[in-house]
């Protein structure tokens, strides 16, 4: 069976950025009270014959309504690495908050791949509540429901296989229907955890990020996020920097916005 598993190449790009503190990453606050930025990436999961986009981000009228800076479109990364956004079959959605589920209409041919739990909760009634929809674009989620009635929408259901070597957890936590996804590679099994954990520190020092729907699941989620990982350094948050230092740029001219997580970090 193993020798049917396939290795996939992973890529992280990065299109945006947004200065912070700290003290806005972690529930309590920080005592440093440091510069503590984010980055915002899309993922590319490459095997021999298949292609997985792992969130879609967001574009320039986002990024200008939220305050946020585009350092480099997300078609303009995924051309870079030999990816055409028109010919994309599998998009898998984490979650569908603003910076994972925009652009809308970047990938016209793709199925996405998205937790029942998380369509019921950004299209039910937690979205009265401003703390927990000010994330989400109404956009956004009406695009999903098109696609869903167009038959371009694959529900999961907790843990799912969606190709040898590439499936999909829930863990909930900052949303309630967030999933991770794990990927084989040459180095192992490697768990982009999205924002189950923005940072490194959050789930190394077990202090959640402020924006959350239940605590609890996200303390878990850390947990299952490393358990499916082959060790810590398998584990890749959804929007720490250091990602970027951590890991070998795709080639020289995408130095410091692309990154491959199948191979080993610096």
């Amino acid at each position: 069976m193993s020798s049917q598993i396939e290795n996939y190449r992973i890529y992280a790009v990065k299109y945006a950025h947004f200065e912070r503190r700290s003290g806005d990453n972690f529930i309590g606050g920080d005592s440093h009270d440091v510069a503590m930025p984010l980055d915002y990436f899309v993922w590319a999961v490459v095997g021999k014959t298949r292609t997985f986009i792992v969130d879609t981000g967001f574009d320039q009228t986002m990024a200008d309504k939220r305050g946020r800076t585009i350092t480099n479109t997300v078609e303009h990364g995924l051309q870079k690495i030999g990816i055409s956004a028109a010919s994309v079959n599998d998009v898998i959605i984490t979650h569908m908050h603003y910076d994972h589920a925009g652009n809308s209409t970047l990938f016209p041919r793709a199925h996405y791949h998205l937790q029942d739990r998380e369509m019921a909760y950004c299209t039910g009634r937690c979205m009265c509540h401003h703390a927990l929809s000010h994330p989400f674009e109404p956009e956004d989620v009406k695009s999903m429901v098109g696609r869903l009635f167009d038959g371009r929408v694959r529900f999961h259901e907790g843990a799912s296989e969606v190709a040898p070597g590439l499936s999909v957890h829930w863990v909930g936590g900052h949303t309630n229907g967030l999933q991770i996804v794990r990927v084989h590679t040459e180095r192992g099994w490697v768990v982009l955890a999205s924002d189950a954990s923005h940072f490194y520190a959050n789930m190394q020092e077990h202090r959640p990020f402020p924006v959350v729907y239940n605590v609890g699941d996200m303390l878990e989620g850390y947990e299952t996020a490393h358990r499916l990982a082959d060790s810590p350094n398998h584990v890749i948050p959804g929007h720490d920097p250091a990602v970027l230092a951590r890991y070998p740029a795709h080639d020289r001219e995408t130095e410091g916005w692309i990154v491959r997580l199948d191979a080993e970090p610096r």
